[in-house]
């Protein structure tokens, strides 16, 4: 159970956050989120696709990490083999918040951090100290509020894409049959990728608009992340070796 609290630098002056990659700090996770903004970087490491919130209808870009629920095949017991970490995985223990203000009698909002103290990665006596000895924010606190800054612009930004994506029916459902090299068969359902046929079939003045708005860039680097999924394969079957 979370348990989000503002941060600050009186209450949580000795607060410590733990920055190895381990499933026991919660990272065997089989997918995160990611936006356009980061695609450059998850592509080269990762798939991208496309989920659903079957409870809003929304679609939001992940990249993911194994085929099935808590299996995170970059995760071993040296870390997080990968040469990027996506920044909603990055983040954690911390969110961000809102805070509302009044300045000259205009009501304003800020952003501010949360940290959640009950992940295991919080403690007091071990990891990266968030605050100097005398107040101020350590380098480490600093990236982090760049982090999550950059997480939030990229939610907006990722808003326009996902929306001109369905405006050109750009996405479809899809299924993966994966055959290991013991026999046994894992099938990824539940995402979308691009629907490169229709892309194929816009015109010039689609494109353009797309391009314009830096997405058109953003699709082909999902199409090109797919070559990742061989990865995933390689290493599924080296642990199933490994298993036996």
């Amino acid at each position: 159970m979370a348990n989000h609290v503002l941060l600050n630098n009186t209450t949580h002056k000795d607060l410590k956050v733990i920055t190895d990659r381990s499933e026991k700090y919660g990272d065997n996770v089989m997918l995160t989120t990611t936006f356009p903004l980061e695609f450059r970087n998850v592509q080269s490491a990762y798939p991208i696709f496309f989920q659903k919130n079957n409870q809003t209808g929304a679609f939001n870009a992940i990249a993911l990490f194994g085929f099935k629920e808590k299996e995170n095949l970059y995760l071993n017991e040296n870390g997080w083999n990968a040469s990027y970490i996506p920044l909603t995985i990055e983040r954690h223990p911390f969110l961000i918040g809102f805070q509302q203000f009044q300045e000259e009698g205009i009501a304003k909002k800020q952003m501010v951090i949360h940290i959640d103290m009950d992940n295991p990665r919080v403690n007091e006596t071990e990891g990266t100290a968030l605050f100097m000895p005398y107040g101020g924010n350590t380098n480490y606190l600093e990236h982090i509020a760049s982090v999550l800054e950059a997480i939030h612009y990229g939610y907006e930004h990722s808003e326009g894409f996902i929306n001109m994506l369905l405006e050109f029916d750009l996405l479809e459902s899809f299924s993966l049959d994966i055959q290991l090299n013991d026999g046994s068969n894992n099938q990824l359902q539940g995402f979308y990728t691009i629907n490169e046929d229709r892309l194929g079939s816009l015109n010039g003045d689609v494109l353009a608009k797309l391009h314009s708005q830096g997405y058109l860039q953003a699709i082909y680097m999902v199409i090109a992340s797919h070559s990742n999924i061989r990865h995933l394969v390689d290493e599924k079957n080296k642990r199933v070796l490994m298993d036996k």
